[in-house]
């Protein structure tokens, strides 16, 4: 019989309400797909004021990695992995790190699953997998790389355009002064080479994962790079890109509504989550269907 310490302590590791049944419904759809589980959601959404008083966890980052591999240790790793994606983007080069080491545990055999929103480096995690289900509800967004903010395709036409102006009537040049001011001298350079490296690191996963032998790989691979890439396309980086209009780019879309018990699994894990974040301090969650992982909390300072 255990003791006093030994149920305290079972108490403990098993969490809140909101851990136990967000949990439960985590290790169903494992028993429904016999396929490992991860969550990696941000409470963006629910919780963006938070970085008025100094949190910064919402994006993706390096040290997101660490509740990965946490959720990773021990898993048969034959059995692939669903990676639930909630995220409003991050860091390109976390981004990389990171679906390097999940390639590295899982090869190809990832499914990204999106609930609700995958934004800009979320989508780009979403492009390296084998494919992508989505509901009705769910949005991908442009993967256009941006720089202190703003879109790295958008500057270099500013600044084709102030050119552009200028030759045409010095006389502008005074009024381009004031916009191109605010750029430091690298800026062009910068966003270069942040486009290239986005749109190389998109076009190798895509050729050697969702789009491994398709005969139109090349084609298909650029079609998605320039329509979710090229800021002059997508109008904006907060753009939502719909199921059926990543379909019509090329990326292998899985409707989740063709298979209601999957669906029904999916949207239970969603709607647990988007609670926990709602209900408690957690700000940012990684777990697995074991309930291991990390869950990253931040509360307001009290007055």
């Amino acid at each position: 019989m255990p003791n006093w310490n030994e149920i305290l302590n079972d108490a403990r590791d098993a969490g809140n309400i909101y851990d136990v049944i967000r949990r439960r419904y985590l290790k169903e759809l494992f028993e429904l797909t016999d396929r490992n589980v991860i969550i990696y959601y941000s409470g963006w959404l629910q919780k963006g004021i938070l970085g008025q008083y100094g949190y910064g966890g919402f994006p993706v980052q390096d040290s997101d990695k660490n509740g990965l591999m946490a959720t990773i240790h021990g898993m048969d790793r034959s059995k692939g992995l669903d990676l639930f994606l909630h995220t409003p983007g991050g860091d390109t080069a976390a981004t990389e790190s990171i679906v390097d080491y999940l390639r590295a545990m899982f090869g190809t055999d990832i499914r990204a699953i999106i609930p609700q929103l995958a934004m800009s480096a979320g989508t780009v995690i979403a492009l390296s997998c084998k494919e992508v289900v989505m509901g009705k509800h769910s949005s991908l967004g442009p993967v256009d790389p941006q720089i202190g903010g703003l879109p790295a395709h958008g500057i270099i036409e500013e600044f084709k355009q102030a050119a552009a102006d200028i030759q045409s009537d010095p006389g502008k040049a005074i009024l381009w002064q004031h916009i191109i001011s605010k750029y430091h001298p690298t800026l062009i350079g910068e966003c270069q080479k942040a486009i290239i490296w986005t749109d190389t690191m998109v076009k190798d996963w895509l050729l050697d994962g969702m789009l491994a032998g398709d005969p139109n790989a090349n084609d298909v691979a650029n079609k998605i790079i320039e329509e979710l890439g090229d800021h002059a396309l997508t109008k904006s980086h907060a753009r939502h890109i719909s199921p059926k209009r990543a379909a019509e780019m090329g990326v292998k879309v899985v409707r989740l509504e063709d298979d209601q018990p999957l669906q029904e699994a999916v949207l239970s894990i969603h709607h647990a989550c988007i609670q926990t974040l709602s209900a408690t301090d957690a700000c940012k969650i990684i777990e697995n269907h074991n309930g291991l992982g990390y869950v990253d909390t931040f509360a307001l300072p009290q007055s």
